[in-house]
């Protein structure tokens, strides 16, 4: 796939058809190309059409990677944007970002990987001191099993886990599994999980959630409905292992609900705005999402209790004009930097 294609001119050719080849050809080469990977599902909840449309009315052209063909034979690009698993795909991402420097990567495979197992998502958190920010940010209590779910009460009772707890597959791949959560309300019904799972303390935060999205150095914070709080008294009558498929959907929006402010004022800016970028720089990312709770009763506890990958951005109000804006201010950057050497 060859973007800037070689145009020759034929002989005899009019000199006004070849002004206006010259002239597109000129437009096109001043186009900021992006390289996508991503599968089908993400390509058809990211690249909506209202993305396409401002994007080339700003001069971004979107063009597909063919996977059957070499990355290195393909673009040029300006900018990859990809999100593939997989040990062959990002050998492939590395080795081209060994040879092509100058373009952009969003993001590096490694810094991926890494938020790939909710083990170690949070330990970038759990890390932080944000002292004089406006509140306090953690990470829930949490323990990971492995393997013998009959083993998980005695282990859970061990480590001195406070019931109820939500589990969680261990690893994030995509797939709508890796998003399903648990509450367990009981410590013999933890045997019925199916490890490897993380275990976490839940903590009541009056059933709303904030879906914190990044985007550069963007940040957009949005409300979800979340599980409800668990009061002592609904813990000593209810036992078992419940399943919730999806929680925090765009359908479980609760942006234009009447919350009570105590629950559903948003956190404050410094203090978003210092985890972002503090977690930019740890993670190596530009593109991720946090889903943060206050804690039931505070005004500025916080748990941070998962972390995403390239989220579904197309559910982010204004994406359109977010993303794209983010994608030209990396090609201005770079061309700064060329510049200033």
């Amino acid at each position: 796939m060859r973007i800037n294609s070689e145009i020759s001119s034929q002989e005899g050719e009019d000199k006004e058809e070849g002004k206006t080849m010259s002239v597109s050809i000129q437009q096109q080469q001043k186009m900021v190309v992006v390289g996508y990977a991503l599968t089908s599902k993400k390509r058809k909840s990211f690249l909506q059409p209202k993305l396409e449309a401002l994007a080339r009315n700003k001069g971004i052209l979107f063009v597909a990677i063919d996977l059957k063909k070499p990355l290195l034979d393909q673009g040029p690009f300006d900018v990859v944007l990809h999100k593939l698993l997989g040990k062959d795909w990002c050998e492939v991402i590395e080795d081209y970002q060994q040879k092509n420097p100058e373009v952009t990567v969003l993001d590096p495979p490694d810094a991926i990987q890494h938020l790939s197992n909710r083990q170690s998502m949070l330990q970038d958190v759990a890390d932080l001191n944000l002292a004089d920010c406006h509140g306090k940010v953690c990470v829930p209590r949490q323990m990971v099993v492995n393997k013998d779910p009959s083993s998980i009460p005695r282990e859970v009772s061990k480590a001195g886990l406070k019931l109820p707890l939500v589990a969680k597959p261990l690893v994030v791949d995509g797939t709508a599994k890796s998003h399903e959560l648990f509450l367990a309300y009981d410590e013999f019904s933890l045997s019925e999980l199916e490890p490897p799972m993380v275990l976490q303390e839940f903590v009541n935060h009056g059933g709303v959630l904030f879906k914190v999205y990044i985007v550069g150095e963007t940040i957009k914070v949005v409300r979800r409905f979340s599980l409800p709080n668990v009061s002592n008294c609904e813990l000593a009558k209810v036992a078992g292992v419940f399943r919730f498929p999806r929680v925090s959907s765009a359908a479980a929006s609760a942006d234009d609900a009447n919350l009570d402010p105590s629950v559903g004022e948003l956190p404050p800016r410094p203090l978003l705005e210092r985890l972002a970028r503090e977690l930019r720089c740890r993670l190596g990312l530009r593109l991720f999402n946090i889903d943060m709770i206050r804690e039931h009763g505070t005004r500025d506890r916080f748990y941070v209790i998962d972390i995403n990958y390239f989220p579904g951005y197309g559910k982010m109000p204004d994406y359109e004009h977010i993303f794209t804006d983010f994608l030209l201010s990396l090609v201005q950057s770079k061309y700064k930097r060329r510049s200033a050497t």
